[in-house]
């Protein structure tokens, strides 16, 4: 990732957005350690370790960086290094945490910590600072992290170029003989190939695996005549992830689920045309499901329609029942209705980002069933 790509998907006004974010939501500090709020507001993916690695930035003063020394070379090669923010190292026989609470005012009140932060160090953290109150970062990193910027969008169109170009991949990899486990494993190395940097995940589910939405790939032969889905993502270098189902068959798939297929095909285009900025999420999960629902499959479709993606898999917005928060332009999520009636199942994903008027898809390779000679 080059520095002009980086500079712009970790821009070093964001520092002060948190800090602007924290005063108007009456926090004293907001303390990140390692993880995708770390990385999104300074570029730094430093590794989750027994050592503590923090940033805070205080409603009021100068943002730091407090990081094992160990570390320290790390973080001075990251984005990180480049930013207005002191690094303070801290050595074997040091308290970190103390050390933190000695760089913020004394009687600090209300402290933001991290979603991600782990319970030993925020137990940690509640010692060193007596008497604060303690509250979830993500009120706070929500707000920032839930619209896209520019760079952002591109850095999500990169991934799901990428994991298109591994959908095309797979009718090679689909022979029968072969498990699922086998042609998982062929696909993870594709994933790599095709520019991720890391496997976040891959489902191979044949035949009645395919009505398992999270099915792990396995053992079981793939047959002729069964449908395989096929869900697949990835990190990118940038950090930014990919997510992608298709649908896949060798030789001539069963009737019955070809009647259901054009209607999942049906749903989760009416769910990518209610996309729109002041549209509330629930109503593209309601535009999915009321498809589904009317031809008959209802109960076999029971989980969200979609999830908020971007340096996590699986982040804010929610597309479900119940999410009333308008969607503006900038929010990127699936759109994943699936079909579930037992002997197999179906899913089509795609990846879409809120545009000024409608909704950009970020995965493009066909949405229709790919039968294997």
């Amino acid at each position: 990732m080059g520095t002009d790509v980086t500079t712009r998907l970790y821009p070093r006004e964001r520092l002060g957005r948190v800090q602007q974010a924290a005063g108007r939501a009456g926090l004293d500090a907001v303390l990140l350690t390692p993880g995708p709020d770390l990385r999104y507001v300074t570029g730094y993916d430093a590794k989750q370790l027994e050592r503590l690695t923090c940033l805070v930035v205080p409603a009021s003063g100068d943002p730091f960086l407090v990081v094992p020394r160990l570390e320290l070379p790390a973080a001075q090669a990251s984005p990180a290094g480049g930013l207005d923010v002191e690094l303070v190292p801290w050595d074997e026989t040091d308290d970190p945490y103390a050390l933190v609470a000695s760089r913020l005012p004394r009687g600090i009140g209300r402290v933001a910590l991290a979603d991600r932060m782990w319970a030993v160090m925020a137990l940690r953290f509640r010692a060193a600072l007596p008497g604060a109150e303690q509250v979830p970062a993500g009120g706070v990193m929500r707000e920032l992290r839930m619209r896209k910027s520019a760079a952002e969008v591109e850095a999500l169109r990169e991934a799901g170029a990428a994991i298109d170009r591994v959908h095309r991949r797979i009718p090679d990899l689909l022979k029968p003989g072969r498990t699922e486990r086998e042609v998982g494993r062929d696909i993870a190395d594709a994933i790599i190939a095709e520019g991720h940097a890391a496997v976040e995940f891959v489902i191979v589910g044949s035949g009645p695996n395919g009505a398992n939405p999270h099915a792990e790939p396995s053992d079981r032969v793939i047959r002729p005549g069964e449908p395989i889905v096929v869900d697949i993502g990835g990190a990118m270098p940038s950090g930014y992830c990919s997510d992608a189902t298709r649908n896949y068959c060798i030789g001539a798939p069963p009737e019955d689920y070809l009647a259901y297929y054009r209607v999942l095909q049906e749903a989760q285009q009416a769910a990518c045309d209610a996309v729109r900025p002041g549209v509330a999420p629930e109503a593209v999960d309601a535009a999915a499901r009321d498809v589904i629902a009317a031809a008959g499959y209802g109960e076999h479709f029971f989980h969200r329609t979609g999830h908020g993606i971007g340096l996590e898999g699986h982040e804010e917005p929610y597309i479900v029942a119940g999410n009333t928060e308008p969607l503006e332009p900038g929010m990127a999520f699936s759109v994943e209705p699936g079909i579930y009636p037992g002997p197999h199942g179906a899913r089509i994903e795609d990846i879409v980002v809120c545009t000024d008027d409608g909704c950009e898809r970020l995965n493009n390779v066909t949405r229709d069933l790919v039968v294997v000679d």
